[in-house]
């Protein structure tokens, strides 16, 4: 019998569960500079309106997660709401953390392709996401330029403290 490759230490995806939010809240801790504080609640919440949560798994612990969101769903977010506002179907990059273990490994991108088939499958016209520009976050720049990514806008948030780049990506 084969050893899952959850244990065995290869990358697997899979829908991220409650029993996950400890490591996930670990995960966004390690990056909440470049991304915002997430307490339990607030998570368990964002899971309960996300069609796309799922974590990546490698040596039997959760070392990277996406989670994603909806057109008009409940979400105060300045960077969402601006989405939202101008209409059309989309999907949310709300958050997408790798840990500090698992970068350059391909981890965000075997989360990316996954987002962009179920993108494709469930009609979301759209992968919207916005990146940190002021200060800037290279590494996610040159992530999502890769993919094809635009910028259609741009805006001050955190009190004026960061600027970020509101990007898109059509779904053919």
């Amino acid at each position: 019998m084969s050893t899952p490759a959850s244990v065995s230490g290869e990358p697997m995806i899979r829908s991220a569960h409650p029993s996950d939010f400890g490591d996930i809240l670990r995960l966004n801790t390690e990056w909440v500079h470049f991304t915002s504080h997430l307490d339990a609640a607030a998570l368990a919440i964002l899971h309960g309106q996300s069609p796309y949560h799922r974590v990546v798994v490698s040596g039997g612990r959760v070392v990277a997660f996406l989670l994603a969101l909806r057109e008009r769903s409940d979400y105060a977010s300045p960077n969402y709401r601006w989405f939202d506002d101008r209409g059309g179907s989309f999907l949310y990059v709300d958050r997408v953390i790798v840990s500090s273990s698992e970068q350059g490994r391909g981890v965000a991108s075997m989360l990316y392709d996954d987002l962009l088939a179920f993108a494709r499958e469930s009609g979301a016209g759209r992968v919207v996401c916005e990146l940190d520009i002021e200060p800037p976050n290279e590494a996610s720049r040159r992530f999502h330029d890769g993919y094809g990514f635009r910028e259609v806008g741009t805006q001050l948030v955190a009190n004026g403290t960061k600027k970020v780049s509101l990007r898109e990506l059509v779904i053919g």
